[in-house]
């Protein structure tokens, strides 16, 4: 269970928040996709302040870098860098296995990169719709994959795969996103049934609209922040840190009985 938050100074760009701590995760590896910036930048801040050993990959290397140095600047962990495009399934394998001979077989996976670019369904070629496949879903599948075989070997793992609300919203603007966003819930209940007599739990956790530095830039308008507000049961806007916290919630002991689940972390937005 979880034991009385513990205070670090954050990397530039993430609050000193003092995560609850889970005494046991210390220790244990923990590979996340799209580590770099946004979300996923958070999980790493947050499972390092946990003592777990964090490997992260991400297209941007001055990001993942910096990251690093904030993170180690705090005295977690240092977390483990690696540039890759995720579109390149037999490379984000490899990092997998590379990291996996480094630091330990993977006891925590998490899928958290993801790219929202906006389209119409007019707009979209069949080219732009296998890259978001290939962005989007895809990856998640093949990361899976290159875990599970350690995770069977132990008898439990954890694995988290980052949705969307805009599955259950039916947001417009971009479809082929959404589509993708919808399509990792069924994954991850087909997987958690699949890999359930291992040990192994498998959960999707489905952010709302986070207002991350990337939303702040290209999407967030007062228009279109107030009428998620307004949508929104908790008139509040969601931070890193709180999908961050549900993040360290399912891969702890915790959460030892829930699996196949689909945990929205967006203010009641959407609710099921």
């Amino acid at each position: 269970m979880p034991d009385t938050p513990q205070s670090h100074a954050a990397p530039e760009g993430l609050s000193a928040r003092a995560y609850v701590r889970y005494p046991d995760l210390d220790g244990r590896h923990v590979f996340i996709t799209g580590g770099g910036s946004g979300i996923g930048a958070y999980f790493v801040h947050a499972f390092a302040t946990q003592g777990a050993k964090v490997s992260f990959v991400s297209l941007h290397t001055e990001a993942g870098e910096a990251l690093c140095e904030a993170v180690a600047a705090t005295g977690a962990p240092r977390p483990h860098f690696t540039a890759c495009d995720i579109r390149d399934a037999a490379a984000l394998q490899g990092v997998i296995a590379t990291r996996a001979s480094a630091e330990g077989a993977v006891d925590v996976l998490i899928n958290n990169a993801a790219r929202d670019q906006r389209h119409t369904v007019e707009s979209l070629d069949i080219a732009g719709w296998d890259d978001m496949m290939a962005t989007n879903l895809r990856p998640q599948f093949f990361s899976i994959q290159s875990v599970v075989g350690a995770m069977k070997a132990r008898g439990e793992g954890a694995i988290l795969n980052v949705g969307s609300n805009s599955a259950y919203l039916g947001l417009a603007g971009y479809p082929a996103y959404v589509a993708a966003k919808g399509a990792i819930t069924g994954l991850t209940r087909a997987l958690a049934r699949e890999l359930g007599p291992h040990g192994i739990r498998v959960n999707a956790l489905v952010p709302g609209w986070v207002m991350t530095a990337k939303q702040k830039a290209l999407w967030v308008t007062p228009e279109g922040l107030a009428e998620c507000l307004e949508q929104q049961a908790l008139k509040r806007t969601i931070d890193g840190e709180d999908v961050a916290e549900a993040a360290l919630f399912l891969a702890s002991r915790a959460a030892s009985m829930i699996t196949g689940q689909a945990l929205l972390v967006d203010g009641g937005r959407a609710m099921p």
